[in-house]
Parts: C-alpha cells; sequence; structure tokens
C-alpha cells in the first residue's frame, strides 16, 4: 500500500465514523498500520496531529448541522457529534470556531472552514501542498460558470503558526470571517488549501467582484489578538472568472489555484 493509499483509507475511515468515539489508535488498528507510522505521515503531510484534524472535521460537520438543522438543540447536535454535554462540545467548538454554537447559529456562518481534505496527487503537483476536497460543490460551479471567483490566501501564515498553531487557527478563522462579510447573500464561501480561501460569487460583474476583493483587502493589517497580542493578518486577493474552462473538478481547483499565484 502507497503512502497515498494510506492516506486515502484513513480519511475515509475517520468520514465513515465522524460522530463515534474514535481515536487515532482505532483509526491506525482499521488501516492496518502503526500509530507511530501513522502520525508521522500525517504531520509530513498535513502539518497537523491526526486527533486534530478529526476534531476540526468533527467541528466542521457540526457547524453544518447547527446551520442546516435548525430543528435540532446544541446539545442534540453534541450528542449526534459524540459529546454528553453542552458544555465538553461548546469548549471544543469554540477551539476550532472562536465561537459559541449558539452564537454560531445564529450569526448563519458559513461552515466551510476545514473540508475533508483530499490527499490525490496530479502529475506535477506538489504533495506537501494542502488540499481540500470541495468536490461537493462542483455542480454549483457548473450552474455558475460564468459567474466571478474572489481568490484569497493568508500572507505570512507560516510565521503565525510558529507563535502558535492557535494563533494560525485564529488567522485562519478570521480569514474566513473577513469573507463571509464581504459576499453577498447568495455567494458561497469555501477554503481549498491550508490558508486559501475563495468566494463564488452569484455573478458575472467583475466590478461586483472587485467591490468584494477590495472590502476584503481594506481589512488588511487589522490584527487577530493571541493571548494579549496582537498578531497583524493581511490577504492576498484576486479575482478570476473560469467561464466553461474546467470540465472536471480537479481542474476547477488547480485553476483557482494557480489563479492565486499568477497573481502575486
Amino acid at each position: 500500500m502507497t503512502k497515498l493509499e494510506l492516506l486515502a483509507n484513513v480519511l475515509e475511515y475517520m468520514e465513515q465514523h465522524i460522530t463515534e468515539d474514535i481515536h487515532t489508535d482505532d483509526i491506525a488498528r482499521a488501516c492496518y498500520c502503526s500509530r507511530s507510522s501513522l502520525e508521522k505521515l500525517f504531520r509530513c503531510m498535513y502539518n497537523i496531529s491526526v486527533r486534530d484534524y478529526l476534531i476540526r472535521r468533527r467541528m466542521t460537520c457540526a457547524g453544518k448541522a447547527l446551520v442546516e438543522r435548525p430543528d435540532k438543540s446544541v446539545l442534540d447536535i453534541a450528542v449526534m457529534y459524540g459529546y454528553s454535554s453542552n458544555e465538553a462540545f461548546s469548549r471544543a467548538f469554540r477551539q476550532v470556531w472562536n465561537q459559541l454554537p449558539s452564537d454560531f447559529r445564529s450569526s448563519g456562518r458559513s461552515a466551510e472552514l476545514f473540508p475533508r481534505m483530499n490527499p490525490s496527487r496530479e502529475k506535477g503537483d506538489d504533495l506537501m501542498r494542502t488540499k481540500f476536497d470541495i468536490s461537493e460543490l462542483y455542480d454549483l460551479f457548473q450552474t455558475r460558470s460564468d459567474c466571478y471567483f474572489v481568490c484569497c490566501d493568508i500572507k505570512h501564515l507560516i510565521p503565525i503558526n510558529e507563535i502558535s498553531r492557535k494563533a494560525g487557527d485564529l488567522a485562519i478563522n478570521e480569514s474566513l470571517r473577513r469573507m463571509e462579510e464581504a459576499a453577498g447573500e447568495n455567494d458561497i464561501v469555501f477554503r481549498i488549501g491550508g490558508d486559501e480561501f475563495v468566494i463564488l460569487t452569484d455573478s458575472p460583474d467583475e466590478d461586483n467582484a472587485r467591490r468584494k476583493m477590495e472590502k476584503i483587502t481594506a481589512k488588511n493589517g487589522e490584527p487577530v489578538i493571541f493571548e494579549g497580542r496582537e498578531i497583524p493578518l493581511s490577504l492576498h486577493s484576486c479575482i478570476v472568472r473560469l467561464g466553461r474552462k474546467t470540465d472536471r473538478y480537479n481542474e476547477l481547483f488547480t485553476a483557482l489555484w494557480e489563479a492565486l499565484n499568477e497573481s502575486k
């Protein structure tokens, strides 16, 4: 079994058991590898532990449930994702979203903070670049093929992560929030990489997309606060319209990523 095949099996197992009380040992056992080998591979590929990834995915799914299932109470959602109390669930949720579940639900935020990672690699692709699976949104992309994308990534995320992984999480969360704030009611905000986010607008109007981009970049330099320390946060942004040049999901992902990098 190759390393990519192992990662694919690990990610699939976690998705299938996301609501269960599973741990790194359970995942390693189910995928026929040692815990130490799994942790080493996961950190090398994604710069995060298996446990931390699982918590972030679980809280992302819980965030979606909070928004999409108003008939369920916060405790119902907590129990659904393996927590026996509001307190324990709220603590885990706040660590990821920097917001209480009840506040998150009332804010109507996007829940695409931490989509499923994608271990696949195309010819020439950089294995170490974190990629997220956004294939579930592809049908929507097709219906809006003439609309503009607003693409952003965080400037100097690595030094922020070197302060603390929690500081990096705050920067990522704040970046998503700034994009949500700039997005229109029918726009979709999602994450495509470790520090890369996209707004899919509902308009083919270039000026409309440019105004949203400028609203995001107007906040460049405003800080996130980590343990009383102000850490300036800035986003690089561009706009792009892909039209019908992307017939497959992987082509779309690559085109968005390339648009960001070519604009720098």
